[in-house]
């Protein structure tokens, strides 16, 4: 059997260099990753970036340069400038009421009359008590006189025996001398005389003791007569204030009474309206209370003609974000006023000046005139930018930085925006 030729094994095939292949594959991958990259960016930047919004939706302003005037106009309500307040100082039931409310009333006028029987009968007990009182000083003024009277004719009775005594005893003293008696009955008359002078003066004593005793007596009766009669004095003042009367002229306001009604002590009644002179309340934005002072002047227009105010008060307590403050005219008040009217007011806060204008609008609450969304070139999108506002009245508000002139910014509410940054604007 024939055999084929034998070859042997050997490795030089195995050393033979192979194509690039792998190179190429490498750099056709580079490549197609490069290409992706790319075509990602361009996607991305094709597609909606923000917020979308509606056009319609916004309010959009464009800042600008002007003469920002600092001064806000505020609704004011007009209050009389003077008014007395009615309230009861007694209790009772309503028997009459003479007037209405809205009615000009004088001084003195009679307006109600209440009915408290415990009242009256109080006085009743203070006039007797009085009465009695009374009385019973007479009595004590007329025993006085009585002790007096009696008293003065003891006296009389003493200085007549005194005399007697005195004139005896110079009599026996003469007769001493000549020796018609003795020195006994001498020494005798001289102890009666000396008796006698010892009554008397005793007597004027008691007089003194008693007549100071009754004089304090008295005194006390008259002080407590007096107390008795400022006691019935006030008494009878509570009595008369149940018929209550205008303390003053003016216009009767809020006026309520009704006939039976029962009033409390220190009850609101009404009150007395000066009809000739009035003030101005207003609500303030909180923004301006550390710009609002007392003596800034400012004017009220009615029709054609404007009338000069000046801040009389401030009163800085907030309520709902805004803060109260009184005007006075300082001049003329318009003709035709009338309590809670309606008026509008202008404060002069500063003087005119240049600046970069904003109209004013929900952003700056809803920010904080901190940020905004400023519109790009094209108007089709919005961004959040930083700011810095600075003064601002009714319409308008100054930019301090942040904006150029002649940008636009959304100046509606950002409150349906959310947190967002940016916004996308659909016409």
């Amino acid at each position: 059997m024939d055999r084929p030729p034998s070859h042997a094994v050997t490795g030089a095939a195995m050393d033979a260099p192979l194509p690039r292949r792998r190179a190429r594959t490498y750099a056709r991958l580079g490549l197609a990753a490069a290409l992706l990259a790319v075509l990602a960016w361009a996607g991305w930047q094709a597609m909606p970036r923000g917020l979308e919004v509606a056009a319609q939706d916004l309010r959009i302003a464009r800042a600008t340069p002007g003469i920002f005037r600092d001064d806000i106009v505020v609704r004011a309500s007009a209050e009389p400038l003077n008014s007395i307040m009615l309230d009861s100082v007694e209790s009772g039931r309503v028997e009459e009421v003479f007037v209405q409310d809205g009615h000009a009333v004088k001084k003195g006028q009679l307006l109600f009359r209440l009915s408290n029987p415990q009242r009256n009968l109080e006085l009743l007990e203070r006039q007797a008590e009085h009465a009695q009182q009374i009385s019973n000083l007479a009595n004590l003024q007329v025993a006085r006189e009585a002790g007096r009277t009696d008293h003065q004719r003891r006296i009389a009775d003493l200085e007549f025996a005194l005399e007697q005594a005195e004139k005896q005893h110079a009599r026996n003293t003469r007769l001493a001398a000549q020796g018609f008696i003795s020195a006994v009955a001498l020494e005798e008359s001289a102890d009666k005389l000396a008796q006698q002078r010892r009554a008397l003066r005793v007597e004027r004593d008691s007089v003194a003791t008693e007549e100071r005793v009754r004089q304090q007596g008295l005194q006390q009766m008259e002080s407590a007569i007096r107390g008795l009669r400022s006691g019935l004095q006030l008494v009878d003042a509570t009595v008369e204030a149940l018929a209550v009367r205008a303390p003053a002229d003016g216009m009767l306001a809020d006026f309520r009474l009704q006939v039976g009604q029962t009033v409390r002590p220190d009850q609101h009644i009404g009150r007395i309206d000066d009809p000739r002179r009035f003030k101005l309340r207003v609500q303030i934005d909180e923004f301006y209370l550390s710009r609002v002072k007392t003596g800034l002047q400012g004017s009220v227009t009615q029709g054609e003609a404007r009338y000069p105010v000046t801040v009389h008060a401030v009163f800085p307590q907030i309520r709902e974000g805004r803060f109260t403050a009184e005007l006075v005219f300082t001049g003329e008040q318009p003709p035709v006023i009338s309590p809670g009217q309606s008026l509008d007011a202008r404060l002069s806060l500063g003087e005119p000046a240049q600046a970069l204008l904003l109209p004013t609008g929900a952003f700056i609450n809803d920010s904080g005139g901190a940020w905004a969304f400023v519109l790009d070139a094209g108007g089709a999108h919005a961004e959040r930018r930083s700011l810095r506002l600075g003064r601002r009245n009714n319409s308008q508000v100054e930019v301090l930085s942040g904006l150029k002139a002649g940008e636009q910014v959304i100046v509606s509410s950002y409150q349906p925006f959310g947190k967002a940054e940016q916004l996308r604007i659909t016409r």
